[in-house]
């Protein structure tokens, strides 16, 4: 099997650093071109699923814009300029739970769309997790932090109470870390 090779990128919309969409001119392997392939530029981003010393699982559960209802969340967020994913993920645990982890597990990277771009999500389990300073989030939804036995964590993860694709993988690749 052979990739598709990006032939010409044409920019047709810079929003802003959360979004840009460019058309893509490409070739398939078979020497077939297609033109305005639409793809989606949005940054990067890190989820952690989130297991204190004492084995409880520490998830939000909140609202988000575009999720239907109340969710279950593992910590999470966008990857600034030049970061490494690891590093991301370090900084959002302690902006988000005030917390360092002893144990970091990566899960995988992930593209969000196989075809049109969308970003990367970096998946990681943190193990070991205990409070070392202050809370300093910036999220904007209204949130909660809840503890979960291994047990509530799997089967909130059944019930579908994580409503967002990179937070049901996470959460499931870590089950499978044990």
């Amino acid at each position: 099997m052979q990739p598709w090779k990006t032939l010409e990128r044409k920019l047709i919309l810079h929003h802003s650093k959360w979004l840009s969409v460019e058309d893509h001119t490409l070739q398939l392997p078979d020497g077939t071109q297609i033109e305005q392939w639409p793809w989606i530029i949005s940054p990067d981003y890190v989820n952690v699923v989130v297991q204190e010393i004492g084995g409880a699982f520490i998830c939000f559960r909140q609202t988000k814009y575009a999720v239907e209802g109340i969710s279950l969340a593992p910590v999470g967020g966008y990857l600034e300029p030049g970061e490494e994913p690891l590093a991301c993920a370090k900084r959002e645990l302690r902006e988000e739970l005030g917390c360092e982890a002893k144990e970091w597990i990566p899960l995988g990277s992930f593209p969000c769309d196989g075809n049109h771009g969308n970003g990367t999500a970096h998946l990681f389990y943190a193990r070991g997790a205990e409070k070392t300073g202050e809370i300093f989030a910036d999220d904007l939804e209204e949130q909660e932090i809840v503890r979960l036995t291994r047990s509530e964590l799997r089967s909130a993860l059944v019930n579908k109470e994580f409503k967002v694709l990179s937070w049901t993988t996470a959460v499931a690749l870590a089950l499978m870390c044990e």
